[in-house]
């Protein structure tokens, strides 16, 4: 039996406008639509592959407010078993370190875990740090940048892809992995699923659940912030030329100018 855990986000939908909000230059939720990152319906899925060719269960992981609870249904949709809400105002700003150290808290909570599966990077932060940070504070050996995974016994194997080509890895269980956009093809949740979904249990901690000071998350602890945020300047329009028989001429003085060329 292999007990799984997914660490789910929700973020801010591409196709809605992402700003920062004026008074702290975080992210502003609140202004788009939110949904379950993509490559977290990625890491489910595989969750669920792994679970369906034996024996299993599914526990997912968020970290967020309240609304974040849409994102954990679709993930419960897909088929995950149940889930943990990790939900305190005092988490507002954290940076990548103490999101981690979060994480690791909540993770701690899942008994006998043999697997924890993530995204390589949330589409919202990019910062594609938080699953390296998480292995080393759990102590566990890490699989990072997957494109192809199996679990056979106590081991999992995975094949990780880079510019230099694609490398085999190898470890014992428990461990944590951490895949790209090439792993899979989520499945759509079934109506089925969807009305499950409603009746499996979700568990909202507090960090203080958890035993996390307040004073180690949240933007007061971030290593970095915001200081200053300006709009993206309006879109101008382009230059024309006029072709005289000297328009590659005029082309290369313009891309000499803008230092392209």
């Amino acid at each position: 039996m292999t007990n799984i855990v997914v660490l789910v986000k929700q973020v801010p939908d591409t196709y809605s406008e992402r700003k920062l909000s004026d008074g702290d230059h975080t992210l502003d939720r609140e202004s788009a639509d939110a949904v379950l990152d993509e490559i977290n319906e990625k890491a489910v899925e595989e969750a669920l592959k792994i679970k369906e060719a034996g024996e299993g269960e599914v526990t997912v992981i968020s970290v967020g407010p309240e609304r974040a609870t849409d994102a954990i249904r679709k993930a419960l949709s897909m088929g995950a078993d149940k889930a943990i809400h990790v939900s305190d105002e005092a988490l507002h700003g954290s940076d990548a370190v103490a999101t981690a150290k979060v994480l690791a808290a909540a993770v701690g909570k899942v008994e006998g875990f043999d697997l924890v599966i993530a995204g390589n990077e949330a589409s919202d932060g990019r910062a594609g740090a938080v699953p390296a940070m998480l292995a080393e504070l759990l102590g566990l050996p890490q699989l990072t940048q997957v494109r192809s995974l199996t679990v056979e016994g106590t081991t999992v194997k995975a094949d990780r892809e880079t510019d230099d080509g694609l490398t085999h890895l190898e470890a014992s269980l428990p461990a944590l992995v951490s895949v790209t956009e090439k792993i899979n093809e989520p499945r759509y949740p079934s109506f089925k699923g969807i009305m499950a979904a409603k009746k499996k249990p979700v568990e909202t901690l507090t960090i203080a659940d958890l035993g996390v000071d307040a004073g180690a998350v949240g933007l007061g602890s971030a290593l970095s912030t915001v200081v200053e945020a300006a709009p993206k300047p309006p879109r101008t329009a382009g230059e024309r030329v006029e072709d005289e028989g000297d328009g590659g001429s005029k082309i290369a003085e313009y891309l000499v100018g803008q230092k392209i060329i």
